[in-house]
Formats: structure tokens, sequence, C-alpha cells
């Protein structure tokens, strides 16, 4: 730009833009291809990634927010693909894949619409109606379900591992999944609320996955501090101190004059004293296992040995948290406000060892609001996407038992939300019904996908299974072990109503978002970044997805 002939500079050297169309068809491409990259794991016959990161750790998994969040990528477009994946994980817990599919269909069909000259605005507009529409919808197609039959949590756990490599083990997964959750669930006001903080998984590797097992209390890796204390507890009175067992420090530096040998012995003796009274203050109580927050003296070890005290030591505070809610127990900071109201039970505290290390089982506790899952599996990486459909499966019971209404799976409501969008779309009319019905027509993308990733013919099994559902009812998929369509909920294979609502919020609202951004300014690289495609961040300019 230059006025009088005396250029004028705006931007620093090296500083990319682009603008308008340009910046639109780059975002759109760098969604799309995150979306096309997780595509092939969506559904019971998705297949795994495996994942290499820059220190050659290995991630084989096929859960949607996982590879995203271990994909190095560079792309501020596709980055926004990845908050996409994150929302829905914390919101939902499953349907992350759904959620990012979607959202990369979106933008294909915006795509379109762009190339026909209609401006962003509108598809916006147009977009941002069929999303609520689609929320009245859902509500109003939703099964209202007992948040205390078993048997349908059972199902909803089991569709949720369907399709990850943890599925030989389905059964015994889903039951251990909703055992753990109607456990630590709590009734407020005739509704459930659930922590899922108060579930805790722990994961050693060695026998089976069907050695996995629901454990009614804490299982802890740490191991019992003195070789003469009981090394296993019954009828367990557990004290838990949230401090060391140890003579205080004073704040301030201080020195201690010795000048006689008879005072260093004093000194010594007193610091004795001092440690024998806190095990005493302890034993009095009644308790016979002790949990520290921090460290314990190793003359304090030999007085709780004596007094034959079970200790450990260094346990993490929110294991600490866990331990009360499981046992009843108070933590209690100083030893000597410790009186016998603040003791939690437990049938049992036994140090065994799993897999060549020792841990401490607490269980056998009467109404324990935490539990623990602990995960066998022959390998590392078994043991991790074991995991991981676990934690999926948490979610979802979590979401049925607090909201109480579920869906049918296998791209019934996606299907069902198309039909009724292309009909919202002629109520509507003008250029943003164009916008409404792309919105119903990315929707397919799901049931296609499903019949894609099961090796089906996707033109063919979508025409009968919309045929079907229209004359059949809303509970009408697809099943991709038998090739056609079939009722989802006689079949079994039902998701919260959580998980798709939150799937088609953060995919649109992650679209719209995109769509509206017509121009780019990318400053220069940093020098320890290099410049990576074409100079600009994140590769924008030879769209280099880091990938």
């Amino acid at each position: 730009m230059s006025m009088s002939g005396q250029p004028v500079v705006i931007l620093p050297e090296g500083t990319q833009r682009y603008v308008g169309k340009d910046a639109q068809r780059l975002n759109i491409l760098a969604a799309r291809i995150i979306a096309e990259t997780v595509r092939t794991t969506l559904g019971p016959k998705g297949m795994d990634k495996m994942l290499v990161d820059s220190l050659g750790d290995i991630v084989v998994t096929n859960d949607g927010a996982t590879i995203l969040d271990k994909i190095d990528l560079q792309h501020p477009a596709a980055k926004m693909m990845v908050e996409v994946a994150k929302t829905q994980d914390k919101e939902a817990g499953d349907g992350t894949t759904t959620a990012v599919v979607i959202a990369g269909e979106l933008l294909k069909k915006a795509e379109e619409l762009l190339d026909q000259n209609i401006h962003p605005s509108i598809i916006v507009k147009g977009y941002t109606m069929a999303a609520e529409k689609s929320q009245e919808i859902l509500d109003e197609i939703a099964i209202t379900v007992d948040p205390d039959d078993e048997e349908t949590l059972l199902k909803i756990a089991g569709t949720s591992i369907t399709g990850k490599s943890a599925e030989a083990h389905r059964e015994l997964l889903a039951k251990l999944a909703v055992e753990a959750v109607r456990q630590v669930a709590e009734k407020e006001d005739g509704k459930y609320k659930v922590d899922i903080d108060n579930i805790k998984i722990e994961k050693k590797p060695g026998e089976s996955v069907e050695e996995s097992e629901l454990i009614r209390g804490v299982v802890i890796d740490k191991e019992v501090v003195h070789p003469r204390m009981p090394k296993r507890v019954e009828n367990a009175k557990i004290a838990l101190i949230g401090d060391a067992l140890e003579v205080k420090k004073t704040e301030t530096d201080a020195k201690i004059n010795i000048t006689s040998p008879d005072q260093l012995f004093d000194f010594i003796e007193q610091e004795e004293k001092m440690l024998k009274e806190m095990v005493e203050a302890i034993a009095k109580t009644g308790a016979n296992v002790v949990f520290v927050q921090k460290g314990i003296d190793d003359l304090a070890q030999h007085y709780l040995a004596k007094y034959g005290i079970m200790a450990v030591r260094r346990v993490k505070k929110s294991d600490m948290e866990k331990l009360a809610k499981a046992t009843g127990a108070k933590i209690v900071t100083n030893v000597k406000d410790l009186t016998p109201e603040d003791l939690g039970e437990a049938e049992l505290v036994e140090q065994r060892k799993v897999a060549g290390e020792n841990m401490i089982f607490v269980e056998g506790c009467k109404n324990p609001k935490a539990v623990t899952i602990l995960i066998r599996g022959g390998t590392e990486h078994v043991v991790d996407e074991v995991e991981r459909a676990l934690e999926d499966a948490i979610k979802v019971v979590k979401d049925v038992m607090e909201d109480s209404a579920i869906l049918p799976a296998g791209g019934a409501p996606e299907i069902e939300l198309s039909i009724r969008l292309d009909e919202f779309a002629k109520q509507v009319g003008g250029k943003e019904a164009l916008a409404i019905e792309a919105f119903a027509e990315a929707l397919k993308i799901i049931p296609k996908t499903l019949a894609e990733n099961a090796g089906l013919d996707p033109v063919d099994v979508m025409v009968k299974v919309i045929s079907e559902h229209k004359n059949k009812g809303l509970g009408i998929g697809i099943d991709v072990f038998e090739g056609k369509p079939a009722d989802m909920l006689e079949k079994g294979v039902i998701a919260p109503l959580r998980v798709t609502k939150q799937a088609i919020k953060s995919a649109s609202e992650a679209a719209i978002m995109i769509l509206r951004i017509d121009d780019v300014i990318a400053a220069k690289p940093s020098k320890s970044e290099g410049s990576q495609g074409g100079g600009m961040p994140g590769g924008m300019g030879g769209m280099d997805m880091g990938m």
C-alpha cells in the first residue's frame, strides 16, 4: 500500500494472509481432513489407529478423543476440531468420533453451498436454526427409562464398549461399569448425582482381562512401610492422617547449642518421647491401620509395628479422599485430635502382590461411596485400551442415571433428524432452507459411515434403512452385523440422549465458527519452529497438517 509514493507497512514481513474464499476453503479442508482421519473408527466394525509419538511410545486405540489428543496438529482449524472432541468427552463421555464426523460433513455441505454463491452468514443462520430444531426433536423422541433399571444400564454400557478392541469382554466390563456407578451414585431430591472421580481405576498388566474386578473400597499402589507390621488386618479400624508422622521442624531457622553429651542424650530422648506419644495417641483410639499423606519417621514406624498397627505412607491426597469416602473415616491433620469417631471401617485391609508389585487392598466397606476397578490384561496396550473403554462406559451409565433418557443408536436418531429437518426446511423457505436441507443431509453421514466401516454398500443400505425408518418408526437403524435395517431398541443398541444432543451441539457450533472466518492473518513462525509449510504457522501455506 502506498500513499504519495510512500510505502505504508502494516503487517510485519513474513506474515501470511488468506482472505475470503481462500481462507474458508483452507479452514474447511483442514477440518475435513481431521474428520476423515477418525471416520474409519466409527461403529462396531470401526478400525483402530496406531499412534507413535516423538519418543516412540505407541498407543493403539479407536477412541476419537484419544486419537485427536495424541496427534500433533499444527493447523488452527484442525485444532478447533480437537476442541469438539474434548468438549464431547467432558460433557457426555462418549460420541467423540460422531461429533467430529458430523462437524466435518457440515463443513463439506457448507462448501457446496459456498460454491453456489450463497453467503456464509445465510448458511450460518440456517445451520443455527437446524441445530436448535435438532435439540427440540431429540427431546421429543427420547425414551424415558428408570435409572434403577439395571438391564437398560448394562445395554447402554455394552453399546458404548462395542467396536472397541475390549469388545471381547464386553459383558464383564459393562457389569463392572454399572456396578461401580450405582455404588457411588447419590440420590438428591429423587434424582441421582454421580461423581465419577469416586471411581478409581487401577491397571496392572498380567493375567487376562477376565480377571479384572470391582473392589468395594480402594486399592492403593503402595506397600506397608515396615517389615514387622501385619500385612493383613481383618475388621480394620482405619485412621487417615493428612500430615507427617514426624517431629516438626521449626518454621524459622533455629540453632541448638549442645555443650555436653548429656544434653545431646536428652535431646534425642525428647524426640523419641514425642514420636512415642504420637503413636500412643493413634493406638488409644483403637486404630489398627493408618494411612499417612506424608512421611513416617523410622522410629515412629518401629513403635507402630510394636503396637501391631499396619501403616502406609505418602498416600496421594486424592486417594486419601477416596479412602475417607469408602470407609467413612475423617482425615485428621493433627494426631492429637484423633478420636475413635474419626476412624473408618473395612472388613479387610491386606497387602497383595499384583503383577510382582505390592498393592494395598481396602475392601468390604459397608456402603462405600468410592470404589476401585482393578484392570488386568495381557499387555500394557491391552490394559490401556480396556481403561479407555471402561471410562466411556462409566460416563454413559452416569448420563442415563442422571438424565433417565435414552435414544436408539445405530444411526436411527440421525435418520429421524434428517427426515424431520427436511420437513422443517420446507416450512422455513427462503435461502436458509437450503442450509437446513444441507444440515439434514450431513447428519446421514453417521449411518452411512457405519455401513461403510462394516464393508456394506452404503447407497444400497441407506435407501433400505430410510424407507424402513419412515414405515416402521424411529427405532430403525443399521444392524451392521446382519447388514440390514433393524429395530435398535429390540436389539438393545441404545445410547444416552445426552451423547447425541451434545454431539450435534458441539459439531454445529464448531462448523459455524469455522464458516464465519473470512480472513486468516498469521504471524511469522518463531525461529525455533522453523518455517513449516510455506512459512505460515502451523504450515497453513502448504497445508502441512503436522501429521
